[in-house]
């Protein structure tokens, strides 16, 4: 028998290992033609704050569903609402994109942990404010908890690419007390889905390399080749030969854009730590950073 290993979740943060960001779908309720549920997006990460412009959350519905109303977020766009009559859904895309409020949204229009423009805390640094929420109205869905469907293919930008998140899970209902503390309720159904960062998602190729060179090197070990990239591969973008520099500024063609120099590892930084002296009680090193990028005025 063949086996086919998949993962759903190809991120992973060196800095941060068990850090991510999971996002709650509760429905609160159900409705003629679907439910209201709270969406609640949690920072666990230790040290990445989401900043501005803030997160964008997008997913895939898996039947026909619109949105009807939202409270605390919004829609990117509304798409195609046409064959709908009277007041239109907020939302008929099949993949829509939602947006946090701005500060100074009016109060009939804001949820608790809402209207922050998008700008979440690390959990480890301000664990009150790594919380953002927005409640939404789904219609044209399932009214059941055997009916309904979890939204797909969850996207996250915070607010750049970097982010890989995991298909929804069913867990627990999530119980919520009233302000008294008296009384305790609990969503009709929940939804997890968890988001892992990776600094590789962002920018596939490194942008430095390291090498080492010993006392008794009698020359200095260079990078290997293709630390960062190789030279004529798309991916890695131009560079430029250090000869030829008078030639690109006669052309009239620079924009003043710093240009990567034509290298055998095709890296930006080349950091080169050299031990000078290596005695049982102590050593000595020397430390030389190079910055290969060549700006033409």
């Amino acid at each position: 028998h063949q086996f086919d290993i998949i993962s759903y979740t190809e991120a992973y943060d060196a800095l941060d290992p068990t850090g991510n960001i999971t996002i709650k779908w509760d429905i609160l309720s159900w409705t003629p033609d679907g439910y209201v549920a709270r969406v609640t997006i949690f920072n666990y990460q230790q040290y990445r704050h989401i900043e501005s412009p803030g997160w964008q959350l997008g997913w895939t519905w898996l039947k026909k569903e619109v949105i009807w109303n939202m409270v605390g977020a919004q829609a990117t766009e509304q798409g195609d609402c046409s064959k709908f009559k009277g007041d239109p859904p907020h939302c008929c895309k099949k993949t829509p994109t939602v947006v946090d409020l701005l500060p100074g949204t009016p109060y009939n229009h804001q949820i608790s942990n809402c209207c922050r423009g998008g700008v979440v805390s690390a959990w480890a640094q301000d664990s009150a404010t790594a919380v953002s929420a927005f409640q939404i109205s789904v219609g044209q869905s399932g009214t059941t908890n055997t009916t309904v469907r979890a939204p797909r293919n969850i996207t996250l930008k915070a607010p750049g690419p970097g982010y890989t998140c995991g298909p929804a899970k069913t867990v627990a209902p999530t119980k919520f007390f009233s302000d008294d503390k008296r009384r305790k309720t609990q969503a009709m159904l929940t939804w997890n889905m968890t988001c892992t960062y990776s600094q590789f998602l962002v920018k596939k190729s490194p942008t430095c390399c390291v090498s080492l060179s010993s006392f008794y090197n009698e020359t200095i070990v260079p990078c290997p080749t293709c630390s960062c990239g190789c030279q004529n591969n798309s991916q890695t973008g131009t560079c430029v030969n250090q000869k030829i520099a008078s030639v690109i500024q006669a052309s009239g063609k620079n924009n003043h854009q710093p240009l990567l120099q034509c290298t055998q590892h095709m890296c930006p930084i080349r950091v080169h730590w050299h031990v000078k002296t290596n005695y049982k009680e102590y050593w000595r090193v020397k430390v030389a950073f190079k910055n290969v990028m060549t700006e033409f005025c």
